[in-house]
């Protein structure tokens, strides 16, 4: 079928204009070389120019990127190529308020977007996905968007105490420095959510609980927001235990990448036998990202996707 030409006008203020644009127009001319169109920005109007299929996706990612620039006041690196990968407008009904220094946050993907959808309608989501698709920082999000909404009275982040080829009985301290480093991404996804200073009154008020997973045995967690992260690094006893420890209105999350399994053998995951078991449950949602929602830096997907492809040579 024959792509005909277009023009599309979209009416700009020159303060957006400005944002959008980036420096010397670098955000602008990265879309026009992406989609092989022209534009042309004068008296607050931008006019694209191309084929028919080029213009109109041109017009849809800089709506996006204009709505997250309202959203959010700025637009981080990677927003210029996942409002490429993924241009439709999102669902206004996912994004997240938080008072940390995220501000406003919204699904860069159609993966974030189904995942986000998932936390808000079911009250246990798993994720499964590889490093960078936002795993952890859209469930630790949720969580205090939830706290701060008066969803839940308190926050519990977990992590199984399986280390990635280091002892923590060689590292210095007591049990609880020894554990801290391992817990720093649940941290500095606190602290660009809730900010460090509430994060840490929140810590000592107990609000908010980050622990290992073996302090989860024998509780019950009422009123609670409550993440399981890494979870392909828990066995199937360990990840029943967790489950189980759910109590009067609470939801959960688990997230887990189970390309990376610290486990030996990695066959013994808990993560991945617990799809069988628990498929078809009302109220569980199972969702999964792959290397198009990756939002750190673009050399992350090749990665992945090289790895992928090496994985799949070895079973052939």
């Amino acid at each position: 079928m024959q792509d005909h030409s277009k023009d599309e006008i979209i009416n700009l203020s020159r303060e957006s204009a400005a944002k959008l644009f980036g420096p010397g127009d670098s955000n602008l001319r990265y879309i026009c070389r992406k989609l092989d169109v022209k534009a042309v920005y004068r008296d607050g109007r931008l006019n694209f120019s191309g084929s028919r299929s080029a213009v109109e996706k041109a017009k849809a990612v800089i709506v996006r990127l204009e709505h997250e620039l309202k959203a959010s006041g700025s637009l981080s690196d990677h927003s210029i190529d996942a409002a490429l990968s993924f241009p439709k407008k999102h669902d206004e009904t996912l994004e997240l308020s938080v008072p940390g220094r995220a501000g406003q946050i919204i699904p860069k993907t159609s993966g974030q977007e189904e995942y986000l959808r998932a936390i808000k309608n079911s009250e246990l989501v798993f994720c499964i996905g590889p490093a960078g698709t936002g795993k952890t920082f859209l469930a630790v999000a949720s969580a205090v968007a939830a706290l701060t909404d008066g969803e839940v009275d308190r926050i519990i982040i977990s992590r199984p105490a399986v280390e990635a080829g280091e002892k923590l009985g060689f590292l210095p301290g007591d049990l609880q420095q020894k554990i801290d480093p391992y817990l720093k991404p649940v941290y500095d996804a606190l602290d660009d959510t809730l900010s460090p200073a509430r994060v840490r009154r929140s810590l000592d008020n107990r609000i908010i609980e980050v622990a290992p997973l073996a302090y989860m045995r024998g509780r019950t967690l009422n009123n609670a927001f409550v993440i399981l992260d890494e979870a392909q690094n828990t066995t199937i006893t360990q990840l029943k235990m967790f489950l189980t420890r759910l109590g009067y209105s609470s939801r959960a999350v688990i997230t887990g990448d189970i390309t990376q399994i610290d486990l030996k053998p990695p066959s013994s995951s808990g993560l991945v036998v617990i799809r069988k078991i628990l498929s078809g449950i009302e109220g569980i949602t199972f969702t999964y990202l792959d290397q198009k929602d990756v939002v750190r830096h673009p050399l992350v997907q090749s990665i992945i996707l090289a790895f992928e492809r090496d994985e799949s040579e070895e079973v052939h």
